[in-house]
């Protein structure tokens, strides 16, 4: 009997990653941590996406699911929840005993070869080490291993300089690296919240907070950015080519111009401080802002690559991504327009028949797609399958931004200097009203 193919996490690639394997007749064993499938996912599942249907629906999984009665959806956004319950839940459903779930990945590597060792290497299967949540651990053998698992559970912390502010730790009480929830108006209705971060998570937490303060008058919310200049902060508007995800930034914009959200730019942390009042966060420049009840955190996050040290990786040591996509993706050297699907050829490893795939593929690197996971599935399991021509085949357009980003606007307080690829990007609105007092120490 011939070895499965083991996926680590039952998100949304993992799923559709074990539908390719089943459907090449290849045996997948997906190994979710969580109690059931894309428990990232149900962390924010009151989130609304702003990919369409036919965008996060993989095409091998939608021709499994049809065998069960089961049929897409053709338009709309779907929240997180739905998106669970009316897609991802029933493909777990029908994928059945090939999803496992409560089992952590500790380690993975090579039978009887560290990674140290060269000879007869790739002849060896792989193990992956598992853990379940009694503690017990157990060994599994793969002829192939996919890593689907996200980066939803490292997420960054606050400080500037990419480890823990000081008293970031001592402060847990006040943070959240998670989005709010309008559900949730009651932790912050009438309150101050600071939010840091400057991606899609944070101006979705600034539009629901947004709608939380329309509805409770005294709440303050205060949204700090590292870079000097606003530049494309608000995403590509109406030039972008998913009109949801440039209606959040026109809505985040809104807010800010309607005096909801106070806008500090130019912010970055170096400490919390807990005080009786609050939370006190303090730029390296000595600001401080106005003691807050809550900070959410929402600075991007990073690959966990803890249990992939006894295999051989090529990362680049910037993103920590796959380094033949990291030009592509790095937003030091642009975010102009769009960039290219990626497949097996891209994410090959040293390791032989060990892929990263996913949101994990970028590494720290923002802005990834579902339909962008789908295509390096689909081209991944081809070429595990030897159907070489399928792998090397290209089967996606990815959708422009409709901005131009890149490291100038970093250090630049004018915002003259521009993207790193693009003509200099123009503040076009005024703030509605001043942030909160911040003070110099």
């Amino acid at each position: 009997m011939s070895l499965p193919v083991i996926v680590i996490g039952a998100g949304p690639q993992g799923l559709a990653a074990a539908a390719h394997l089943h459907e090449r007749g290849l045996e997948p064993l997906v190994l979710e941590q969580g109690s059931g499938p894309a428990a990232a996912v149900a962390e924010w599942e009151h989130v609304r996406l702003f990919s369409e249907w036919p965008e996060l629906i993989d095409p091998a999984a939608a021709r499994l699911l049809m065998g069960t009665g089961w049929r897409p959806r053709e338009h709309g956004y779907p929240t997180g929840a739905v998106w669970i319950s009316e897609y991802l839940a029933p493909l777990a459903r029908a994928l059945g005993d090939r999803v496992q779930y409560g089992g952590q990945v500790v380690g993975v590597g090579r039978k009887g070869r560290d990674l140290l060792v060269d000879a007869g290497r790739a002849a060896q299967p792989f193990v992956v080490h598992v853990r379940d949540v009694d503690g017990v651990e157990s060994r599994i053998e793969a002829q192939a291993v996919i890593d689907a698992s996200g980066t939803w559970s490292s997420p960054n912390p606050a400080g500037a300089d990419g480890l823990p502010a000081l008293g970031e730790a001592a402060a847990a009480l006040f943070l959240t690296y998670r989005i709010p929830a309008f559900s949730a108006a009651a932790e912050y209705a009438g309150r101050h919240t600071v939010v840091i971060g400057n991606g899609h998570s944070a101006i979705t937490a600034v539009t629901e907070l947004a709608r939380i303060a329309r509805q409770h008058p005294g709440t303050r919310v205060s949204w700090v950015l590292r870079r000097g200049a606003i530049g494309d902060t608000f995403g590509g508007g109406d030039a972008d080519q998913l009109p949801e995800r440039g209606a959040l930034g026109l809505r985040a914009k809104e807010a800010v111009e309607h005096g909801l959200v106070a806008l500090v730019t130019g912010f970055r942390v170096e400490r919390i401080e807990t005080t009786e009042l609050g939370a006190v966060v303090v730029a390296e420049d000595g600001r401080a802002l106005e003691a807050a009840d809550r900070v959410v955190v929402l600075t991007g996050f990073r690959p966990d690559l803890s249990f992939l040290s006894e295999v051989r990786l090529d990362l680049d040591p910037r993103l920590q991504a796959p380094v033949r996509i990291a030009a592509d993706i790095d937003p030091n050297i642009h975010s102009c327009g769009s960039v290219r699907a990626t497949g097996a050829a891209e994410l090959t490893q040293p390791e032989s028949d060990l892929y990263i795939v996913g949101a994990k593929s970028y590494g720290r690197a923002p802005t990834f797609l579902a339909m962008t996971g789908y295509e390096q599935v689909r081209s991944v399991v081809a070429e595990l399958a030897g159907d070489h021509e399928a792998a090397a085949r290209v089967e996606l357009v990815l959708p422009e931004t409709g901005v131009c980003g890149g490291a100038g606007l970093f250090d630049d307080p004018t915002g003259a200097k521009g993207g790193a690829c693009c003509a200099p990007v123009q503040q076009v609105f005024q703030i509605g009203r001043a942030p909160i007092p911040v003070s110099a120490q």
